[in-house]
């Protein structure tokens, strides 16, 4: 079957744009022009994925995405013309799994929507989940162990821990404020000056161009994002 997806939102020449992009691609497609609307349909339909805009007119989309997780995992997209770093890194740490702003391009959003949906998929308890394969590196969460090349990369504890952060979450936008709360605690959720050089330590080790990370990618003022394909 092919995947359904559901769309938020209230403009009638994007959602005319994205029917015509996502259903030649062989999706179903689900649209709503309301935030209620969508919920309705998020909970009638239960579809693979929501594709969602902030501006509304009756529910900031802020609110749909909290509505969404008290329910759902279902992976969730953000397209919006707000590209503020606030706007962001709220709605990402509301539950959101990616942030697209508008206007973007065909390729970057099938590819963002393929890998929130494989994310999702892995979420399960599987064998696959404990042995990822990214280009060539290697990261065996079993072990613990992490090789690059055929070659074993010995990690600090610390770094480690980022790497499997990053690892469970490859593909996603995951925020200054998440990765520092999983690996050192919520104390330490504003000490950005922490995380900023254990990823650079990790870039060092795992990349062929620490300079230009074709792995440990920046969201520029959000947070990192792990390639997954």
């Amino acid at each position: 079957m092919s995947l359904q997806i559901l769309l938020i939102e209230d403009d009638a020449h994007i959602r005319r744009f994205l029917r015509a992009t996502l259903v030649t691609q062989g999706f179903q497609l689900l649209e709503a022009e309301t935030g209620r609307e969508g919920l309705a349909l998020a909970a009638s339909r239960v579809p693979d994925l929501v594709l969602l805009d902030l501006g509304l007119p009756d529910l900031d989309g802020t609110e749909v995405i909290q509505r969404l997780r008290e329910w759902s995992a279902v992976p969730i997209i953000i397209l919006s013309a707000r590209g503020q770093e606030r706007d962001k890194v709220d709605n990402l740490d509301a539950g959101a799994d990616d942030y697209l702003t508008k206007p973007f391009g065909v390729g970057e959003l099938l590819a963002r929507i393929r890998a929130a949906v494989r994310r999702s998929r892995l979420n399960g308890p599987s064998p696959h989940d404990k042995l990822v394969v990214i280009g060539n590196l290697k990261v065996d969460l079993d072990r613990r162990q992490v090789f690059k090349g055929g070659e074993e990369i010995h990690l600090t504890p610390i770094e480690y821990k980022l790497l499997s952060v990053l690892v469970r979450h490859r593909g996603k936008v995951v925020t200054h404020r998440q990765l520092l709360k999983e690996v050192w605690g919520p104390s330490y959720t504003e000490q950005h000056p922490y995380l900023r050089i254990f990823i650079l330590n990790l870039r060092r080790k795992l990349e062929d161009n620490p300079t230009r990370p074709a792995y440990l990618l920046t969201e520029p003022g959000v947070g990192y994002r792990l390639r997954d394909e």
